[in-house]
C-alpha cells in the first residue's frame, strides 16, 4: 500500500472512531464530531464555579488524569501528582478551615460587630457550599520538588493542569483553576500533602449547573507578526 492510500485508510478508520458514541459525564452517551471535536472542546471550555452533585465515575477521572500526564514536560521529568478527593468529609474540613481563616482576616482588618461578623461568615459558607465546593470530586494538581529538573516545575505544572481541564471538558465536565481562594498552605494542611510537593491548583470536577457564556477577545488582538 503506497503512502497516499495508507493515509486515506488511516483517515477512514479515525473518522469511523470519531463518530462512535462515547460514554461521558455520569454515563451519558454523546457523539463526537468527526473533525472538529478538538477545536470544539477548546472553544467551549469555560471556568465553572457551581456544580451538580452527580458523582464522577472513576473511569472518567482516570481518562482525565491520563490526558494530564501527557502534557509537555522538561526533560521528560513528569514531576506531577494528582490528588483526587471524593470524601465529602475532607471537603467539609477544607470549608471549615477556610471559614476559620476568613474569620481571622475579618477580625484583623474589618471593624465588624458580632452580628455583622456572623452574617459575613454565613454568607461565605453559603457561597462556598453553592459554588466551588458544590462538586462531588476534586483534584489537587501538584509538582514534586525532588523531580529531575525542579526549577522547571512551575512550567510543567500549569501545562498538565491545562490538559486536565480540556480533557474534563471533552467528557462534559467543568473545572476551574483555583489558587488564591484556597491557599496552598490551607490545602496542604487539610489534605496532609507532604512538604516536597508544590500545589499548582485545586479544581472541582463536575457537571456544571450551567455553562458560563463568556466572550473571548478576537484572535487579531493577540497576534504580533514579526515585530511590535
Amino acid at each position: 500500500m503506497n503512502r497516499r492510500n495508507s493515509l486515506k485508510a488511516g483517515a477512514s478508520v479515525l473518522a469511523g472512531l470519531a463518530i462512535a458514541p462515547v460514554v461521558g459525564a455520569a454515563g451519558r452517551n454523546f457523539v463526537t464530531p468527526p473533525e472538529d471535536s478538538f477545536w470544539e472542546v477548546v472553544a467551549k471550555r469555560r471556568s465553572v464555579r457551581a456544580f451538580k452533585p452527580d458523582p464522577v465515575p472513576e473511569a472518567d477521572m482516570n481518562k482525565i488524569i491520563d490526558a494530564a500526564r501527557m502534557a509537555p514536560t522538561a526533560g521528560n521529568q513528569q514531576p506531577w501528582k494528582f490528588l483526587v478527593i471524593n470524601d465529602r468529609e475532607k471537603i467539609e474540613a477544607l470549608k471549615a478551615a477556610k471559614l476559620k481563616e476568613t474569620e481571622a482576616y475579618l477580625k484583623d482588618s474589618k471593624k465588624l460587630s458580632g452580628e455583622e461578623l456572623k452574617g459575613q461568615l454565613k454568607q461565605t459558607d453559603e457561597q462556598l457550599s453553592k459554588g466551588y465546593l458544590s462538586a462531588s470530586t476534586y483534584i489537587v494538581v501538584l509538582t514534586d520538588n525532588n523531580s529531575s529538573y525542579p526549577s522547571y516545575n512551575h512550567y510543567d505544572g500549569p501545562l498538565a493542569a491545562g490538559y486536565l481541564m480540556l480533557a474534563a471538558r471533552a467528557l462534559g465536565y467543568g473545572t476551574v483553576f483555583i489558587t488564591d481562594s484556597f491557599s496552598e498552605e490551607l490545602t496542604k494542611r487539610v489534605f496532609n500533602i507532604p512538604n516536597e510537593y508544590i500545589r499548582v491548583c485545586f479544581t472541582p470536577v463536575g457537571i456544571p449547573l450551567e455553562w458560563p457564556d463568556k466572550e473571548k477577545k478576537n484572535l487579531e488582538e493577540f497576534i504580533v507578526k514579526e515585530k511590535f
